[in-house]
């Protein structure tokens, strides 16, 4: 079977790249949720050195979408992520479509950290609507296979899901990069 994995960076494609070297496939990155764009571009290098290393087969939209992000996104609403994984799982199901792919399925499954249940609900939903199949794995168990073996590759490694949003989340509490002025060294 031909399936065309949507891949959210390249530590998660190494999770299950054994299970998919059984079966004929190409990686695709669109993930016009990640930003800034200088992230966006560590994470579509990732990529692209990692196809390089083990010659896959690559698909990547490199427009940076920020505007299609933010215009399909509601920010306000709680179910950001939802709007965020229909983007791109619809997209990718609409290329699996044009390019005779006969399923596909989504990196975003081999983390710990994204809603299953969710991400399968949607992505069946695309699948139904361009007429083709998502093929549902739960790859979360090699999740930490995948990220050690882009730190042994050296391959960026994110600390946040992509968005903006997310990028908040994470870093809201910490004190990094956070000013602190020099203690007062004035004698009395």
């Amino acid at each position: 079977m031909a399936v065309l994995v949507h891949v959210c960076c390249a530590p998660c494609l190494l999770g299950p790249l054994e299970l998919l070297r059984g079966r004929r496939f190409s990686a695709y990155f669109y993930n016009p949720n990640i930003h800034p764009l200088i992230e966006f571009r560590r994470r579509l290098k990732a990529l692209h050195v990692l196809a390089e290393q083990l010659s896959l087969d690559v698909l990547c939209d490199e427009n940076y979408a920020l505007t299609e992000f933010l215009s399909t996104v509601d920010w306000r609403s709680p179910n950001r992520c939802r709007d965020c994984y229909r983007l791109r799982l619809r997209r990718t199901a609409e290329t699996a479509r044009a390019r005779g792919f006969e399923a596909f399925t989504s990196t975003l499954l081999a983390s710990p950290t994204q809603p299953h249940e969710l991400i399968r609900q949607i992505g069946e939903q695309a699948a139904r609507e361009a007429g083709t199949t998502f093929a549902y794995d739960d790859w979360r168990r090699l999740a930490d296979a995948g990220l050690d073996e882009a730190r042994r590759r050296s391959l960026y490694r994110q600390q946040y899901c992509g968005c903006i949003f997310s990028e908040y989340e994470r870093y809201k509490d910490t004190a990094l990069h956070l000013h602190r002025p020099a203690a007062s060294n004035a004698g009395g």
